[in-house]
């Protein structure tokens, strides 16, 4: 069956569904994931919807009208089994009166009443044994006091006017009725409770309240195992995820939410050795897959969402086609086959990985009309839609002479790539016979998430070869025309060494957020887009290293003693050659003594006929009588035709003032003082400084890298324009005859000597196959 595209979704949204019928998760924090709310709430309301229409893709989730919540015992309850999490409760209930005041019609079908009763069971019994004691005993005994085994169904009954009158409290902050309904297996067998029941929840529906439905757990009998197996027509009502099912079908829901505390359907429990997240659900593979215990403190459990999927399938609220095992893969088997692919990569001669990448260039050359073609019908798309700003469309367009310009740069780095891999850094005599090196090896698996931006794919891709890391590239769906022949060229290029698989293009709807969560399979993150793109990334990825820059606030300084014509020359260049990159200028300091000269004026006029939008720091509009509109922030990266101007009384404050306010990316100083330029090249904590030289000046190809995965403004591993360097780490190799520590003590017959060995480079080639090093 088709998927939507979820990686982590807790019950329907784990199998190749296209649904009316759809679930999502519920992660460890207190809210519902934030996917279902935006979907949701986006929609324009009042909410209209014809029953029996199912949902092809993700983005009509916000169409859904009647939407079934599902609350299982482990959402709902605290972690040591007694009592309710009352956070994360709230903020479900918050949710839910959102949706429902915005016109759609909820049902809640909620766990909870036997932790609720076993909390006050547990007190009574407590309260009433202390008395008893303290009476017959004395207070000694008191520490003795132990809890018996609580009966379920006596739990359930003393927990179930408590959980509704909570409900019923949290739901009236929000000015949302609610009303309980309590249910058994039997009420769906016989024909007469069915209707009712169906009638009592549209007549609750029909009058804005909420219904809060849950199984009758004081007189249920206990479930019979596997008795709704037998046939996928029949479900009983042993849990509530069967009751969720049941009701579903029943009232005929859009949309059916499992929240879970497990992020999805692993092959074997979660928590245990190579346990993996699975995508795609087939028919044959439950066998295939070891379930777990049930819920901690309930009896449904994760097989028992699988059950209630496939009635569902079988009752067609769930549609699709079953997909045969040649359909597109998933993120995680994408990010297996790159590892895997990259590993063999990283093996090859540097001769062959640089083979690739020449390759690559001149495909570049050789598709380029078939590589404009594609590009055409993404701008075409782009103008159409009016979604794109006009710097955006800008990274968007391709040209021949930005094609040229890539296959120039992947030359480049083809050349720097011979003696990347496998270099040795270090090399020390431990003692006689045991030496030790340092050798750079790939980092692993990279995941390059990038916007607008076709050309970064070959750039990203031949870096990624070069230094032999596996890549997976996510791209903007405003160039998915552009990028599907760039990756297929790409693939192509490795094909004449067997690696194809080493760079994969991500093309199914998995969010940004879904690809930061594989902490297991990726290596390390880099952003290239906005940068609120940047910034959502570093949120996300909770596990996984993020390489490069929120925001480029780059400056310029124009010092005293600045020459008029560089100054001119390289402030035009610094914002007008390309607004909208992450190295324009986006504030110009100006030394306060040039206020009011020719140079100034020359300023001003320059930065006018290329209509370039001023806003006046605080300073410098005190200096005016009638001034541009003052700035709102000095921290702004304006990303057009506009940029910031504010006085200084010299350098010292300026650089002050680019500590302050800059992102620490790109600063530079126009002078004829050499002196002032070493303080300032000095002091300044930026990854690129620069002396009477364009802020553009910082980018991976003109620095002679061939190309850039991006700039890093982080403190470690790399920082600036990033290329081939930037995506190795190292490891040690030591080399012994025998030796071991207890050589080394008091008693020990060797020392260390910790002598350094010139390096004679060996480049290092690992043979997967043998697990065998031989150097080269």
């Amino acid at each position: 069956m088709c998927s939507t595209g979820s990686t982590h979704s807790a019950m329907l949204q784990r199998l190749p569904l296209c649904s009316r019928l759809w679930g999502v998760p519920w992660s460890s924090g207190a809210k519902m994931h934030p996917r279902f709310t935006r979907a949701v709430s986006q929609a324009k309301f009042p909410v209209t919807r014809s029953p029996g229409k199912s949902f092809a893709h993700r983005s009509e989730l916000r169409h859904a009208k009647r939407i079934v919540v599902k609350l299982g015992s482990a959402v709902v309850t605290r972690g040591d089994e007694c009592g309710l999490a009352l956070g994360r409760l709230a903020s479900i209930v918050e949710q839910v009166a959102m949706l429902q005041n915005q016109g759609r019609e909820m049902l809640i079908v909620t766990s909870g009443a036997v932790a609720f009763g076993k909390q006050r069971l547990r007190h009574e019994i407590l309260l009433s044994q202390s008395v008893r004691q303290a009476l017959h005993s004395g207070q000694n005994q008191l520490k003795e006091m132990s809890v018996p085994v609580l009966e379920a169904r006596a739990c359930a009954a003393a927990g179930q006017s408590g959980l509704m009158a909570l409900y019923e409290a949290m739901f009236t902050q929000y000015s949302t009725c609610t009303a309980q309904i309590l249910v058994t297996n039997l009420d769906f067998h016989d024909e007469q409770k069915r209707r009712n029941l169906s009638s009592t929840l549209l007549e609750l529906l029909r009058m804005n309240i909420v219904p809060i439905i849950n199984t009758n757990d004081a007189v249920v009998p206990p479930p019979v195992p596997n008795s709704d197996l037998q046939g996928v027509n029949v479900i009983s009502i042993k849990d509530n995820d069967s009751l969720a099912a049941r009701l579903a079908v029943e009232m005929k829901a859009d949309l059916l939410i499992a929240l879970s505390d497990v992020q999805g359907l692993y092959d074997s429990p979660p928590g245990t050795d190579d346990a993996k997240l699975i995508d795609i659900f087939y028919p044959g593979d439950q066998q295939s897959i070891t379930f777990g215990s049930k819920s901690r403190v309930g009896i449904g459990g994760m097989e028992a969402k699988v059950s209630l999927t496939w009635y569902l399938v079988a009752k067609h609220l769930i549609t699709g086609t079953v997909l045969s095992k040649k359909c597109r893969p998933t993120v995680e088997q994408q990010a297996e086959m790159a590892r895997q692919g990259g590993r063999t990569l990283a093996s090859l001669l540097p001769e062959q990985r640089a083979e690739i990448i020449c390759h690559l260039a001149d495909l570049l050359t050789e598709k380029k009309d078939d590589i404009l073609a594609a590009n055409k019908k993404d701008m075409d798309l782009a103008e159409s839609s009016g979604r794109l700003s006009q710097p955006l469309l800008k990274r968007l367009s391709l040209s021949s002479a930005k094609l040229n310009s890539l296959a120039i740069g992947l030359r480049q780095i083809s050349s720097s790539s011979r003696d990347s891999v496998g270099r040795v850094l270090r090399r020390t005599r431990v003692a006689n016979n045991l030496e030790l090196e340092q050798i750079t090896v790939p980092i692993g698996v990279l995941l390059v998430i990038f916007e607008s931006r076709p050309d970064c794919l070959p750039q990203v891709s031949a870096l990624a070869i070069a230094s032999g890391n596996a890549l997976l590239l996510k791209g903007g769906k405003e160039a998915a025309n552009t990028n599907h022949i760039l990756h297929q060229l790409t693939q192509e290029a490795l094909s004449i060494h067997g690696v194809r698989d080493a760079v994969q293009l991500v093309s199914t709807r998995e969010e940004v957020e879904d690809l930061c969560r594989l902490d297991k399979m990726i290596d390390l993150i880099i952003p290239r887009g906005s940068s609120q793109l940047v910034r959502d990334i570093q949120r996300a990825a909770k596990g996984i290293p993020v390489l490069g820059h929120s925001e480029g606030i780059c400056h310029v300084y124009i010092d005293v003693d600045a020459s008029i014509d560089k100054a001119i020359n390289i402030i035009r260049d610094s914002k007008c050659d390309y607004p909208a990159a992450c190295n324009a200028m986006e504030t110009l300091l100006v030394h306060r003594d040039l206020l009011r000269t020719p140079l100034f004026d020359q300023i001003i006029d320059m930065l006018r006929v290329e209509k370039v939008k001023i806003h006046a720091g605080p300073k410098f509009a005190s200096y005016l009588t009638f001034s541009p509109s003052e700035v709102k922030s000095l921290r702004t990266e304006y990303g057009d035709l506009e940029c910031c101007m504010e006085v200084v009384d010299g350098m010292q404050e300026a650089v002050d003032h680019i500590h302050k306010y800059g992102s620490a990316h790109t600063d530079v100083i126009v002078t004829e003082n050499e002196e002032t330029a070493e303080q300032f090249l000095q002091q300044l904590d930026s990854a690129c400084v620069f002396w009477n030289a364009s802020s553009r000046f910082s980018d991976g190809y003109r620095f002679g890298l061939g190309a850039e995965v991006g700039i890093s403004t982080a403190r470690i591993h790399a920082r600036g324009p990033v290329g081939l360097e930037g995506l190795l780490t190292t490891k040690w190799v030591l080399r012994g005859d025998g030796q071991t520590v207890a050589d080394f003590s008091e008693q020990g017959s060797m020392k260390y000597l910790h002598e350094n060995i010139p390096i004679a480079q060996k480049l290092f080639k690992l043979h997967l196959t043998s697990g065998q090093q031989e150097i080269r």
